[in-house]
């Protein structure tokens, strides 16, 4: 039964947060699913800004986020380059546009303000509850977590801000320690 309350109590945070999203989106010509590729393009690194990441981040076929990343470009909200060393991978990054669209909509200003009327304690508790909860749905559905690098097992840490990629075996920043990859997996 908790179960049933979880989810029914999920739903409903999603469909509010959804239809504030659509209605600070249609000014911009968007859908939800539009904005959730931008976002997410936001928030990766460069391991993970290829459409087959958005594919798999957003669990949407391959065909229905082709189309999506063609209207986020042709609103030049994203710009695609072809990878120097793999000319068959495609690249993208959110233009400066892109970035103030992001801006203006995140945080939910609903949300933000629902959130300033708890105290950070229960703030703290409901994020790391959410963030298990989401956890333990990606592995019981054999889904990536597609968590920060700064929280993945590949993260080697040399010195004061001095990070490696043990995957890559790339040096990472400590920017880049704070994005997310499609390659992450639990430390």
């Amino acid at each position: 039964m908790e179960a049933n309350d979880s989810q029914q109590l999920l739903e409903r945070l999603a469909s509010l947060l959804r239809s504030e999203s659509r209605k600070l989106l249609f000014e911009f010509g968007l859908q939800p699913v539009h904005f959730e590729a931008l976002h997410y393009l936001s928030i990766c690194n460069q391991y993970s800004d290829t459409p087959m990441a958005v594919t798999e981040y957003l669990g949407q076929t391959k065909g229905s986020v082709s189309q999506t990343l063609k209207v986020l470009e042709k609103k030049r909200l994203l710009d695609k380059t072809t990878d120097v060393s793999d000319k068959r991978v495609t690249h993208m990054a959110i233009t400066k546009k892109g970035r103030k669209l992001i801006d203006k909509v995140l945080p939910s200003p609903a949300l933000d303000m629902a959130g300033g009327q708890l105290t950070q304690s229960e703030l703290v508790k409901i994020n790391n509850a959410l963030r298990t909860l989401l956890n333990s749905m990606q592995r019981a559905n054999g889904r990536k977590s597609f968590g920060q690098c700064s929280g993945c097992r590949y993260n080697i840490k040399n010195g004061v801000n001095d990070f490696l990629c043990g995957l890559t075996e790339e040096p990472l920043s400590t920017a880049d320690t704070l994005l997310i990859c499609r390659e992450h997996e639990l430390g």
